[in-house]
């Protein structure tokens, strides 16, 4: 059952007003025209007074920054902003077309998108406006590719690529280009173009429902901007599998609403948020984007990646692409100070680019092919048997995946078992690999093994297992007699403690480890063998991670947990008394 979309806002009735007040209030190079949802720029009178053209648009909101985040010096002179999906009043649209109209020869020029109402309510407010003696002209952006061959070419919408025009138009009046130059330019380029959208969820308006549903399993591709259905409702791909269809259906040879595009071709891509979509999966798209159209032998010379016209929350991307030019790459690279303009990336030289760049480290060592041998070794009969320990206690974590990770839903995301075996998983590979591991130098071994942690289990206890690790490599450097195994895991749990502020009690993985280093230590000193003294930490290892369900979290996500929650041993501290228990078993046989 579908819920109505949950927003932040006043009321339904003032959220456009309350939404132009916030951007104004943070732009104040913008204001509001008195009596109207209409953003004007404040030194309007200045640009009329040089006689430069002035530039208004819009439409109906919900598409933030469009159309009044484009109001600025070197784009929009103003914007005039309907309810949510709806277009604005013919009487707001005239205001603002006599406000910056006015006092001046150099005209207006409209640009509107393809929409019915859009089209009506501009139309009406540009006749009346000639009829006072006003200079208008009027373009309308159609630049949408979905509609397959049977749908009516005059039904192509008007989409994220009109603020390509607000941009090109924007820097030509403020050259001071006449009206008539800038919109045949601007027209030409509406017709060089196209737009394909694909959504993964729906959006709803402030007070609603959803517009539409999609499956989990489910994208549509070739919606508009208000919800409109696309042409085609696809199960869920991977964003290169995704890209890959959007911009085939772009190109399509036997679509009527075809962008033509071939190698060589010089373009500016256009990678747009629709709403609800991450910088995470944005950047990706972007990545699939520009290397899918470099394979083609396009030239991309401009990518704007971004929300730039946006569907409320809706999750989802659109891809514009605009066949540029030296004049055009001009005008795209002119300055302004419209705030919902983006920086774009210039490729720079004429060369296509299959792969982004790299820049190499020169202090970028891998530790684990380090040809540096030198090191306290121990005895080769005993090579084996770490060996053996190490691969068991991999092998013991990664079948405890879900048991960890089960553990860690009571105060985290469930992810610990997975974390963990994934670095079990690379330490197995490079302990099988041709190279293997150097375990006759366990002050290397240590590192290698810091260092592939370091590279493949990510988040905290990535970051703890690794200076454990590393710092516990130090005492091994000059002693790998029984007693430098003992002062190498204080050593990692020293280091546990300095670096990520914890100590025993709090209910970590550093509490396992402190009780087996003291039962350990203590049994050594009292001249107990060497596998009595493990047999006897692991035993103490394994109670502590158990007391960890009595404790009270004081650090990492568990401490916002309430006590009450937390009734299971900690996932962390029991994975080490799991380790701990393998290598014991392996090396006792030693």
């Amino acid at each position: 059952m579908s819920h109505t979309g949950k927003k932040l806002f006043n009321s339904t009735t003032s959220c456009v007003s309350d939404c132009l007040d916030g951007l104004v209030a943070v732009n104040t190079g913008l204001r509001i025209l008195a009596g109207h949802q209409v953003v004007i720029r404040a030194d309007i009178e200045k640009v009329k007074a040089e006689g430069k053209v002035t530039l208004i648009s819009g439409g109906g909101s919900g598409h933030e920054p469009a159309h009044a985040g484009y109001v600025g010096r070197g784009m929009l002179s103003a914007a005039v902003c309907g309810a949510v999906f709806t277009s604005p009043p013919p009487s707001s649209i005239l205001s603002a077309m006599r406000v910056v109209g006015r006092g001046s020869t150099a005209g207006t020029l409209l640009i509107v998108k393809n929409y019915t109402g859009d089209l009506l309510n501009f139309g009406l407010a540009a006749e009346w406006a000639k009829s006072e003696g006003l200079k208008v002209e009027m373009i309308v952006v159609a630049e949408d590719c979905a509609l397959s061959p049977n749908n009516k070419i005059s039904g192509c919408r008007g989409l994220c690529g009109t603020v390509f025009i607000h941009k090109l138009a924007g820097a030509m009046a403020e050259k001071g280009h006449p009206l008539e130059e800038i919109a045949a330019v601007c027209k030409k380029a509406a017709g060089e173009m196209g737009t394909i959208g694909l959504s993964l969820s729906p959006c709803s308006l402030p007070g609603s429902r959803p517009s539409f549903q999609l499956q989990d399993d489910e994208m549509e591709l070739g919606l508009g901007i208000h919800g409109e259905a696309g042409v085609l409702r696809i199960k869920m791909q991977m964003a290169c599998e995704a890209v890959a269809t959007m911009l085939d259906h772009m190109t399509d040879e036997h679509s009527q609403t075809r962008f033509n595009l071939a190698s060589g071709d010089r373009v500016a891509l256009m990678v747009n948020n629709l709403g609800g979509t991450s910088v995470l999966e944005l950047n990706i798209v972007a990545r699939e984007a520009i290397q899918q159209l470099e394979k083609r032998g396009v030239i991309v010379e401009r990518v704007y990646c971004g929300s730039l016209m946006t569907s409320l929350e809706m999750a989802g991307v659109s891809l514009t692409l605009l066949h540029t030019d030296d004049t055009r790459r001009q005008w795209l690279d002119a300055p302004t100070s419209a705030p919902g303009w983006c920086a774009p990336l210039c490729v720079e030289g004429e060369s296509t680019r299959i792969t982004p760049g790299h820049m190499s480290c020169p202090e970028d060592v891998d530790h684990f092919h380090h040809t540096d041998t030198s090191g306290a070794k121990v005895e080769a009969n005993l090579v084996p048997h770490i060996k053996k320990a190490i691969s068991n206690a991999c092998q013991v974590i990664i079948q405890s995946e879900a048991e960890l990770n089960e553990l860690d839903t009571q105060c985290g995301d469930g992810d610990c078992g997975a974390t963990l075996k994934g670095g079990a998983d690379a330490i197995l590979q490079a302990l099988n690999s041709t190279e293997g591991l150097p375990i006759d130098v366990p002050h290397r071994l240590l590192i290698s093994i810091a260092t592939v942690l370091e590279k493949t289990m990510g988040g905290t206890s990535g970051a703890l297992y690794s200076v454990f690790f590393m710092a516990a490599s130090v005492p091994l450097s000059t002693d790998t007699a029984v007693e430098g195994w003992c002062r190498a895991l204080g050593a990692g749990i020293e280091a546990i403690q300095r670096y990520g502020r914890v100590v025993p009690g709090d209910r970590t993985m550093l509490d396992p480890l402190h009780a087996a280093h003291d039962a350990i230590k203590h049994q050594l000193t009292d001249g107990a063998k060497p596998v009595t003294a493990m047999a006897s930490g692991v035993e103490a290892a394994e109670n502590s991670a158990l007391e960890t369900a009595k404790m009270v979290a004081r650090v990492g996500r568990a401490s916002y947990v309430g006590s009450e929650t937390l009734t299971r041993p900690d996932p962390g501290a029991h994975a080490v008394a799991v380790w701990l228990r393998a290598l014991h078993e392996a090396l006792r046989q030693a």
